[in-house]
């Protein structure tokens, strides 16, 4: 009889595949692929561990949820442009964390409708899914700020919070970066308590400073619908917040690494409530716990749905790869492959596989992924397996 200490310890960590599957669906197409090679006569039982992934851009909230088997839950909310929006959130099965993904309320695709309007565009709609998150006491509140249409510094989160942004005559300034450029003072006095009585985590995966040539209205302004002349608006705006946090609160954000990132969102936030930046998938991954999940893993199977150069700086399998010990063979399981050998080996990575079978059109390789996926991950572990020696 096989002993539970023999059964081979297998960790499956993908990312999505943006646009044909979930980070979820993934995990489990995965999961039934090394079941299906262990299924075959002779083959050992296998101790599988489904760990749904983010880097802690846009779907990450998908991807926690998923690892955590919770359902998310739901505020109304506004979205950029401030019109009624559901926006999800989630809360890890202890309540010790609190998942907000910004573009649930700041998001470009819920403005794409319309004109954009990088002037007035606002975070204010994210701070109500914020206070929704402090409503239920958790002593984390972990954000996620990619894909955003907003370049106004946090300011309209921070309003949410009972923070007052004013002019010279003490007047509120309208939402949006447009109007910081008149801003004069900030007063802290109304903040809710609740939002400085707990830890707040940002998940940055860029360098950015908040102004500047490499500053959030330069570098991501133009991805949001801002002109030159809109740019050089909002960068001031973005300089005259940074002077009034520094007054403020004694705290210089504006060349912060990072706090360019979504519009400049976590440069208030830093200043005010001591904010932490940090790369996404290390905050996902501590969230989840997989750096305990892989430390006694005999495979680990991780994936995305393009693995290229990027994927290797910060992304999911680079996370992966870096959180399992060395001697455990990692081997990613992509749409496609297009990193060279020499980029695979010197990230670490054992192998990488495509699942691609063969010339297809884009929608019916969408359409085969979850499929796919499993037959992919199949093949590796039956080849892994002719390798693999049970612990003693």
């Amino acid at each position: 009889m096989t002993s539970a200490r023999r059964r081979p310890r297998v960790v499956v960590a993908p990312d999505s595949f943006k646009g044909s599957a979930t980070a979820a669906e993934v995990a489990e197409a995965m999961a039934a692929g090394v079941r299906a090679a262990l299924g075959v006569p002779g083959a050992p039982e296998a101790d599988v561990r489904v760990v749904p992934f983010a880097d802690g851009g846009e779907g990450t909230l998908d991807g926690l949820l998923g690892a955590w088997r919770s359902t998310p839950r739901v505020v109304r909310a506004t979205d950029a442009l401030g019109r009624p929006v559901e926006a999800r959130w989630g809360r890890a099965p202890d309540g010790a964390v609190a998942v907000v993904e910004a573009a649930e309320a700041n998001g470009l695709p819920q403005v794409s409708d319309v004109r954009l309007q990088p002037l007035a565009a606002t975070t204010r709609g994210v701070g109500t899914v914020v206070r929704a998150a402090l409503a239920t006491g958790c002593p984390e509140l972990l954000l996620c700020i990619g894909g955003s249409a907003t370049t106004d510094g946090g300011a309209g989160l921070l309003r949410e919070l009972g923070v007052r942004f004013l002019d010279a005559d003490g007047r509120d300034l309208p939402d949006g970066g447009g109007a910081l450029g008149r801003l004069d003072r900030i007063d802290a006095s109304g903040l809710d308590p609740r939002a400085a009585a707990v830890r707040w985590r940002i998940a940055c995966d860029v360098r950015n400073p908040l102004v500047g040539e490499r500053g959030a209205a330069a570098v991501f302004g133009p991805q949001k619908g801002a002109g030159p002349a809109d740019v050089r608006v909002l960068d001031a705006g973005l300089r005259r917040l940074a002077a009034a946090l520094l007054e403020a609160t004694g705290v210089d954000v504006a060349d912060l690494p990072g706090a360019g990132a979504a519009g400049g969102l976590p440069a208030g936030l830093h200043a005010l409530l001591g904010a932490e930046l940090a790369p996404g998938g290390e905050l996902v991954a501590d969230a989840v716990g997989l750096a305990d999940l892989v430390a006694d893993a005999d495979l680990v199977l991780t994936g995305e749905g393009r693995l290229d150069g990027q994927s290797f700086h910060g992304k999911v399998v680079d996370t992966v790869r870096r959180l399992t010990p060395a001697h455990v063979p990692v081997v990613a399981v992509a749409g496609s492959v297009s990193a060279t050998v020499e980029e695979i080996d010197a990230a670490g990575l054992t192998a990488a596989f495509s699942i691609a079978r063969g010339p297809a059109t884009l929608d019916e390789l969408r359409a085969s992924t979850v499929d796919a996926v499993t037959a992919a991950t199949a093949q590796v572990v039956r080849v892994w397996l002719r390798g693999w020696a049970p612990p003693g």
